[in-house]
């Protein structure tokens, strides 16, 4: 579709190749009217140099059919009866050669006007089909990734449930471990919703940060404590710089950026591998990375890592974690990069001001 509508700029934005054609094709109409000799009609004439301004005009535009316009007037101007001829008057010829310079920029530029038109609307259409085209891929991407995000807590929490409901002969210890793998995949949906939502309001344009000072170090504290059951499969270490200033955020949305971080980092390092959270002063202000030890950045998705979806095919995750976070760091006068460091691995980076 895209190359379509670049075929479609492509046939108008020619404009010296339009001209030269243009020029060429009344020469030849010229010479073909010479060699058949002066019994040719000057309605004839006239009616044969419009058809190269007409095709130029439509080829090029309204600058090339004026052009050619006036090439044409001149072939007319030479094809028309000498001077003192017979009942020939030098008024005649001038109001021939001004009707007919007339008539011809009249008929190039309006032609060439309502082609133009014609081809604006239909890139116009061919563009807003393959907008909705989009929207729809958008859309079943949507579905396809949050029914899987959202199937798998789901079977475990209803599996853990039905076996329990059997009343089993398990021991304490066991009840309790399956009591919080369902507090583990409750939290894994709430977690789905939130950036579900999230989506939509930036969609809607609705994602207005509330900023106030916020600690820093109390927001790593408080994000990692409510993640650690998702966390305690790596080894997290926070190094979060002291004495770092109050920084106006809004405190909801860094807490979800912060999360998703370090879910997307735990999801793809391997058990009993390192995640380091590191916290501290930058140029920008204040720089917040995430570093894994997976198997860093898919190449078929690097280029776009932070769009909606990007990472969702065979990555176990819906991909739009990554693209709210973008929007929010980026509502916030922010910066996030992602890189992969030279041992392996993934790194993000986020950056923001101070004052907000």
């Amino acid at each position: 579709m895209i190359r379509a509508v670049a075929s479609e700029r492509s046939t108008i934005l020619r404009p010296s190749r339009a001209l030269l054609g243009g020029i060429a094709a009344v020469v030849l109409v010229e010479a073909g009217l010479l060699v058949a000799g002066p019994g040719v009609s000057r309605a004839v004439v006239a009616l044969l140099l419009l058809v190269p301004v007409a095709v130029a005009g439509l080829l090029g535009g309204r600058l090339v059919a004026l052009a050619v316009s006036l090439v044409a007037a001149i072939g007319f101007a030479v094809l028309l009866p000498a001077i003192g001829s017979p009942a020939v008057k030098a008024g005649d010829n001038l109001a021939a050669i001004a009707l007919f310079v007339l008539v011809a920029i009249v008929a190039g530029v309006l032609l060439s006007s309502v082609v133009l038109s014609d081809r604006r609307r239909m890139t116009a259409e061919l563009l807003t089909l393959e907008t909705l085209r989009q929207v729809d891929r958008d859309r079943a991407a949507l579905l396809r990734s949050v029914s899987h995000d959202l199937r798998t807590p789901l079977a475990t929490i209803r599996a853990v449930a039905t076996d329990l409901r059997s009343d089993p002969p398990y021991d304490l210890s066991t009840r309790e471990e399956l009591l919080d793998l369902v507090i583990d995949e409750s939290e894994r949906l709430d977690r789905i919703v939130g950036n579900l939502l999230s989506l939509s309001r930036i969609e809607a344009g609705a994602l207005l940060p509330d900023r106030q000072p916020v600690d820093l170090a109390e927001l790593v504290e408080s994000c990692v404590g409510r993640l650690r059951r998702v966390t305690d499969r790596v080894v997290l270490e926070q190094r979060v710089e002291p004495g770092l200033p109050l920084v106006k955020l809004d405190y909801s949305q860094f807490d979800q950026v912060l999360g998703n971080l370090l879910e997307n980092a735990v999801r793809h390092s391997p058990p009993g591998s390192t995640v380091t959270l590191r916290v501290r002063r930058s140029v920008v202000g204040v720089s917040l990375e995430v570093t894994d030890q997976g198997p860093g950045f898919d190449p078929t998705v690097r280029a776009r890592l932070f769009e909606p979806f990007a990472s969702a095919t065979g990555s176990g995750s819906s991909g739009i974690g990554l693209a709210i976070c973008k929007a929010i760091v980026e509502a916030h006068g922010g910066t996030i990069t992602a890189s992969e460091p030279g041992w392996g691995g993934a790194k993000i980076v986020v950056e923001v001001p101070i004052d907000g």
